[in-house]
């Protein structure tokens, strides 16, 4: 999504001089800048900034198409994944659907962006308006309602209706939303400073609040497990949050002793940028790479991967079972480049992360997936073609756990190991689970613009532009929470 300017003065007049702002700190909310630099822990450094504008001369665009909801999979928000319910849970909340239904209060709802991840219970949705809707589990209250209470109805985020929210990403138990200036909010489990609040005195946020960062608009924001990155309109990384394989990719994964035999993680707090991107060569020379500007990011629960203006692939952090592609299992604590896809033919256009494993697609429509999906048998050590999409153009894939859920083109494909909680979208009295990529047939004819997965769950966008659309989607159940 290119940044769009708004206009407003002449940029070629010679009396407008860029110039550098410092921004004072209010309500304790920055800290002292030349500390920052000093301690290594830098978010970027000063944005130039025209005219003393600010972050209000670019606008971020959203997605542009719009659709209905659809839910299939785990609507026990506080029982999935989990052998007993928590002790303040009453109920574990709804059932198991097996085919994608919609949902009550969202029939009729023009909906432009579906966000859940691979270890997350919780949901959001963005509207054509641009307002955010959250629901699902909550214990940490990373649905940014105030509280911890759950929500198994989609419930408008009250402290951001006033903004044009454009993206969002989820963690295990954490989020970030992103508005159209390129700000970036955040709520949910503080431990390991997912938050980028830049301090872990709290260890839960329940309302959205501003991360501690200062530096050109954010473009792109994703989620690990315990661990954030973003990436902004010029294309710098930066990267907060646990470091245990080196997932943050600063070249170390913060272990420290707190005493003989007690470990302990030295979390970054707040945005830090990624200086060093590699590629290493097969006798094992490593050099550096000074030309990398990043599009897109994706996280795993312990592991990254990244796209660059070049098409090109970095992936880091925790190695086992091939998820970085690499060949080996070893843990990456820098950007390396992913030089399996540096051929013509192979450049790639999308990528994605599971919890264990990691999806490309290319511009000549091959899509490639490495690491593990399953508990058992071999893992890929490094990309390997998907046989069963070969012919099909692939727009939108969504990675659960373990399950692969792909819109492509009139179709919608799937394959997981069991256990399955419905993510699948098979349908009831159907298999619960495959090995091989299936057609999803409980649909119908009904065309899927985007794909998200959550643990047991899968979010569809439904086109819902034409009469013909809406005679499809009427065919489909609805469930009310």
């Amino acid at each position: 999504m290119p940044p769009k300017k708004r206009t407003g003065g002449d940029p070629g007049s010679g009396t407008q001089q860029k110039r550098r702002r410092k921004k004072k700190a209010t309500n304790g909310d920055a800290e002292d800048d030349s500390e920052e630099e000093n301690n290594g822990n830098n978010s970027g450094g000063e944005y130039e900034e025209e005219d003393g504008q600010g972050d209000a001369q670019v606008i971020i665009e959203g997605s542009k198409v719009t659709g209905e909801v659809l839910f299939s999979g785990a609507s026990n928000w506080d029982m999935v994944g989990r052998s007993k319910l928590p002790k303040d849970a009453k109920n574990g909340g709804g059932p198991n659907l097996w085919a994608p239904h919609r949902i009550a209060s969202l029939t009729g709802v023009k909906v432009r962006s579906i966000i859940t991840g691979c270890l997350a219970c919780h949901n959001l949705i963005i509207t054509a308006e641009g307002k955010v809707y959250s629901w699902g589990r909550n214990d940490k209250g990373q649905l940014g309602h105030g509280d911890t209470k759950r929500r198994d109805i989609p419930t408008i985020i009250e402290s951001l209706k006033d903004e044009n929210i454009i993206s969002a990403a989820v963690g295990k138990n954490h989020t970030l939303i992103l508005n159209d200036r390129g700000v970036v909010y955040a709520c949910g489990d503080n431990k390991m400073g997912q938050i980028g609040i830049g301090s872990q005195a709290q260890s839960m946020i329940t309302t959205p609040a501003r991360i501690k960062y200062k530096g050109p608009p954010i473009r792109r924001i994703a989620c690990g497990g315990e661990f954030c990155m973003i990436s902004d309109i010029r294309g710098n990384l930066y990267s907060f949050g646990c470091p245990e394989y080196g997932q943050l990719g600063h070249n170390t994964d913060g272990k420290y002793f707190v005493t003989s035999n007690k470990l302990s993680y030295e979390c970054e707090l707040r945005p830090r940028r990624v200086h060093v991107f590699i590629e290493k060569s097969r006798d094992g020379h490593v050099s550096g790479m000074s030309d990398v500007e990043i599009v897109d990011i994706a996280c795993g629960q312990n592991h990254t991967l990244a796209l660059d203006s070049k098409k090109r692939v970095f992936t880091w952090g925790f190695g086992g079972y091939g998820r970085l592609g690499h060949s080996e299992p070893k843990d990456e604590h820098v950007p390396r480049h992913l030089k399996w896809f540096d051929t013509p033919s192979k450049q790639v256009v999308m990528i994605n992360c599971g919890s264990t494993f990691s999806i490309a697609k290319t511009e000549v429509e091959y899509t490639y997936l490495w690491g593990q999906t399953k508990a058992t048998g071999e893992a890929a050590m490094y990309p390997k073609a998907i046989s069963d999409l070969n012919g099909w153009k692939v727009r939108s894939v969504g990675c659960s756990n373990k399950s692969i859920v792909v819109a492509a083109d009139e179709s919608l494909i799937s394959w997981g190991p069991s256990p399955t909680y419905g993510e699948l979208c098979y349908g009831e009295n159907k298999p619960k689970s495959s090995t091989q990529a299936q057609e999803v047939k409980s649909i119908n004819t009904t065309y899927i613009l985007q794909v998200a997965c959550g643990y047991g769950h899968t979010l569809l966008l439904a086109r819902a532009d034409s009469e013909e659309d809406t005679k499809c989607l009427e065919k489909i159940p609805i469930f009310t929470p």
